[in-house]
């Protein structure tokens, strides 16, 4: 079995000038967690996913020297969390998504997939054909095919 057999067909994706708050709008509307960024024609640049916009928005690891630098400095890192969250939603997608892209050929079998995602430990990949994005395969899929007739 490949990958075209498999693929979800209808893929949500950015293009490369939009905004993160595009993303974001995706992400809660369709209950997903990463979308394929692509160029004016079709072809896969990059990837975002909820991963990239928590290491964005996340506290950010500072050292302390007492009880009374810990309060005051949680007190400023609360305040930069919304900072941070209303500042990311202005930012272009490209200044934090991945720009090297794990993917998939159209005619990539499924076992190599699942090779793929369980290795890298990501939950889907983009599927192309000729440079141009054509599908998105999830973990989710993968199980859904397989053991399909298996139980």
């Amino acid at each position: 079995m490949m990958a075209h057999e498999i693929m979800i067909n209808q893929v949500y994706k950015v293009k490369e000038s939009d905004s993160v708050m595009t993303v974001v709008e995706k992400f809660k509307n369709h209950r997903i967690s990463g979308l394929p960024i692509v160029n004016e024609r079709n072809e896969i640049i990059a990837y975002i996913s909820d991963g990239d916009i928590m290491r964005y928005i996340g506290k950010q690891q500072r050292p302390t020297m007492d009880f009374f630098y810990f309060s005051a400095r949680y007190a400023v890192d609360k305040e930069d969390f919304i900072i941070r969250s209303k500042h990311l939603l202005s930012l272009n997608v490209m200044s934090i998504a991945k720009r090297k892209v794990i993917k998939v050929q159209w005619d990539t079998e499924i076992e190599d997939i699942a090779a793929l995602l369980g290795e890298k430990q990501i939950k889907k990949v983009p599927v192309e054909r000729n440079n141009v994005l054509v599908g998105i395969i999830s973990r989710g899929d993968i199980i859904r095919h397989v053991f399909n007739d298996l139980i």
